[in-house]
């Protein structure tokens, strides 16, 4: 008998064409999909067959998930949990993977294309600047959710590197006065995008110390990742990789004149 098997998709950030082909594949062949609420896109849904089971997770808790999955799973169905973005960041996927496996469900996980990848592309920079920050920092200010003093926003802000705060547009004040207690000056470029890729996109460029205001002015509390670094504003740098001085396996350097 074939093992039961549930694939955890990653929807993408929201513009249907960035799901994976190997996630649209797998929608299209599911029995049931249970889906992220509002945070998928519908027209992703849209690829599902006519008669696939669509289920919103948002009003399940964990437990009622998983027997949701567990028993589509076991009756030898076809089954997709759809999460927006990449699963692999914020999407809560290690509670569900530990209680599917415990009931002899195994899991896939498709990767999908993040919002983290959406923001740069809307705000057409590239987080790592040649001779700058070489490192990305992923995280989110403390909620409900806590987060340890070694992570805290003034601890990650000294580090100089590019920050991409998550699920923390309503904290933006919060956010500034930590980084500003990390070390950050006032006028560290920084940047918000409302939905990335989805078609109400919205972005907005500003400082660190008037974040907060530029979010309230738009009117926007949830939805949007915030971005703080010298990326925004990387000045004239310039990588070594094709600098013609610059040799490589399948490239001779110039001789400097």
């Amino acid at each position: 008998m074939k093992e039961p098997c549930i694939h955890i998709v990653g929807a993408g950030p929201g513009d249907p064409e960035l799901l994976t082909l190997k996630g649209r594949r797998l929608l299209e062949e599911a029995d049931l999909v249970l889906y992220a609420g509002s945070l998928v896109n519908r027209e992703i849904l849209a690829c599902c067959r006519e008669n696939a089971r669509l289920a919103d997770s948002a009003p399940l808790s964990l437990e009622e998930q998983v027997d949701l999955l567990t028993e589509a799973a076991r009756d030898g169905k076809r089954v997709v949990r759809l999460h927006t973005g990449d699963p692999s960041l914020y999407g809560a996927i290690g509670e569900q993977i530990r209680l599917l496996e415990d009931r002899g469900i195994r899991v896939r996980i498709v990767p999908g294309v993040s919002s983290l990848q959406g923001a740069a592309a809307a705000l057409g920079v590239e987080y790592t600047v040649p001779g700058g920050t070489q490192t990305l920092i992923c995280t989110r200010a403390p909620g409900r959710t806590p987060v340890r003093e070694e992570e805290s926003l003034t601890a990650l802000a000294a580090t100089g590197a590019t920050l991409a705060v998550f699920l923390s547009a309503e904290h933006a004040a919060a956010v500034t006065a930590s980084c500003l207690k990390g070390g950050l000056s006032p006028d560290t470029p920084a940047a918000w995008v409302y939905r990335a890729t989805w078609p109400d996109q919205r972005v907005g460029r500003t400082t660190l110390e008037n974040l907060a205001a530029s979010l309230e002015e738009a009117g926007i509390r949830r939805h949007a990742l915030l971005v703080i670094g010298r990326c925004l504003d990387p000045g004239d740098a310039r990588s070594l990789l094709y600098h013609p001085a610059f040799a490589h396996g399948h490239r001779r350097g110039e001789e400097p004149r």
